[in-house]
């Protein structure tokens, strides 16, 4: 039994069909990924498991439970919790009452401030930075704090949307290793979009390929970097953006 499992879902917003017929797990521990151009319906299948949007067909089970069509808050609190894209922190809140909202669901006050401190003995800039506003946290900062934000839910299955999304390079390579973190550190199994190809591949241990809301290939990374479909997708558009 797979810890999270997709079965045959369409999703859509109004008339508007975005993906048909996805199926996809995630097992205990793993790291997967979810790749595609833009537009092919990835974010669009994480809001669905994540409880932001109502499925038009299919089945999502989470841990054997059927948890299609539940709201974010009951996901969250059965433990799949998403790190939105664009960070979407609370810009008036200092960096612990951020830390604090993503708790929400829990009622373990000393927990709670164990993990708090937890989150600051890693993400060693939120300690730096526990009392200064969301606003004020640079892109790379921010990012880092709603990744600690969703853990703070102490979530099984940890979905990220695009964590690389306008970082510089630099920051790009600590959100690397902080996804490693959240599978060796902090237990939880990841499922993750992004456009940097690079590093999806380089993290994950399965994948997903999606184009016009199906998957098209899917596979351990290995299998995905021979597919053709992946190299006509994303090798030849860098081939062509290099001018070769």
């Amino acid at each position: 039994m797979s810890l999270l499992s997709v079965e045959q879902l369409d999703t859509a917003y109004g008339v508007v069909q975005v993906t048909r017929d996805v199926s996809m797990t995630v097992e205990e521990g793993e790291i997967v990924t979810i790749i595609g151009p833009n537009g092919a319906g990835k974010s669009t299948i994480l809001r669905a498991i994540s409880g932001l949007l109502k499925p038009r067909r299919g089945t999502i089970s989470f841990n054997g439970r059927n948890v299609t069509g539940l709201p974010a808050d009951r996901m969250a609190a059965l433990g799949v919790v998403m790190v939105p894209e664009g960070r979407r922190i609370f810009g008036d809140l200092t960096v612990r009452e951020n830390l604090r909202i993503g708790a929400y669901c829990r009622r373990d006050e000393d927990g709670i401030e164990r993990d708090i401190a937890q989150m600051e003995s890693y993400f060693d800039i939120l300690a730096k930075k526990r009392d200064a506003k969301g606003s004020a946290l640079s892109g790379g900062q921010q990012q880092m704090l709603a990744i600690a934000r969703g853990l703070m839910a102490r979530p099984r299955v940890l979905i990220l949307d695009e964590p690389s999304l306008g970082l510089a390079p630099v920051m790009v390579r600590d959100v690397r290793s902080v996804i490693g973190a959240v599978r060796d550190k902090f237990g939880a199994a990841v499922l993750l979009v992004e456009q940097n190809a690079s590093l999806a591949l380089a993290v994950a241990e399965r994948g997903y390929l999606l184009q016009h809301g199906k998957i098209v290939a899917s596979g351990s990374i290995g299998e995905l970097r021979e597919s053709s479909l992946m190299r006509e997708l994303y090798f030849g558009e860098q081939r062509a953006a290099a001018g070769e």
